[in-house]
């Protein structure tokens, strides 16, 4: 089994550690909350001083952390993980990061000797602990191949996207779809209420209908509905409404840097975005229902 180097202790990056353990792989791993690194131990990892002492030696490093910048200053620190690391290792970035960002942190690998992969994730923070999530990664074929080893444990699917880059932009443009498909749906829901029909016929038609889509059958905003829903556990996430927030952001710097006409996605992103200030951005980004409600009222 091999040795890896784990940067980013926080909601997912734990269990994801935790699946790494179980498969036999020794985790070193460093953060800089506390609170994090003992959620890291926990999950049976070796807590190290610092990102560049957690790199020595491992064969893998896989990053989780919430932004480009975060990344870059990991990837770009002079006495870093970089500096650190063997010859030869593999970088697998699974934070959200935007592409220039991405495509910024293959160069810095592959200019250090290192083989590298970005690779976010979809599955939440459940996928996470089930280690069911779906890897979208962008990369070499070269990389792509040694990273399997590491991702199938931490995940049930891995798409290979495309060279650098591919993956972060697999996975805005998913996320905007799902932004954009979940507000739909809630507004639906609002409107059947103010018409008179009951969850239960609403959902029967829609979940076996042309409406159909991930979220109105795996994630409900109507309680009762499905099985592990947020909207069964007061909107509990889940995936944050916060984070639904950041991903739409970054697709729509995207669309405005590469030209996409993408309108129904920054609705949706000025929706998200009135729903954080009004200081629900740590709920279940199906919790949209609730503003869509007192909208309505």
């Amino acid at each position: 089994m091999a040795t890896v180097a784990f940067i980013g202790l926080g909601n997912m990056g734990a269990p994801m550690v935790a699946n790494l353990v179980k498969a036999g792989h020794e985790v070193k791993a460093f953060d800089l909350s506390a609170a994090a690194c003992e959620a890291g131990r926990k999950a049976g990892a070796e807590i190290a001083s610092g990102a560049g002492v957690a790199a020595q030696g491992a064969d893998c490093i896989v990053t989780m952390l919430p932004a480009g910048k975060h990344v870059l200053g990991v990837y770009g620190d002079a006495d870093g993980v970089m500096k650190h690391a063997p010859k030869g290792a593999l970088f697998i970035d699974c934070s959200t990061i935007d592409v220039d960002s991405a495509r910024k942190a293959h160069q810095i690998a592959e200019t250090a000797g290192m083989l590298s992969l970005d690779s976010p994730v979809s599955g939440g923070v459940v996928g996470a602990t089930a280690g069911t999530l779906t890897f979208m990664v962008g990369g070499t074929d070269t990389a792509f191949a040694r990273g399997q080893e590491f991702l199938k444990v931490m995940g049930a699917r891995m798409v290979h996207c495309g060279a650098a880059g591919a993956g972060q932009a697999a996975k805005i443009c998913n996320n905007m779809i799902l932004g954009i498909s979940m507000t739909a749906v809630c507004e639906g829901i609002v409107l059947a209420e103010k018409l008179g029909l009951s969850h239960k016929a609403l959902f029967d038609v829609v979940s076996t209908s042309s409406g159909s889509c991930w979220s109105i059958t795996k994630n409900s905003p109507m309680p009762d509905m499905v099985d592990g829903a947020a909207s069964n556990n007061n909107f509990r996430p889940g995936f944050t409404a916060d984070l639904m927030l950041k991903d739409l952001t970054l697709a729509i710097e995207a669309a405005k840097s590469s030209g996409a006409a993408c309108e129904l996605g920054d609705h949706a992103r000025r929706l998200y975005e009135a729903l954080a200030a009004a200081g629900q951005g740590g709920l279940d980004f199906s919790a949209m229902v609730q503003d869509v409600r007192k909208r309505s009222e």
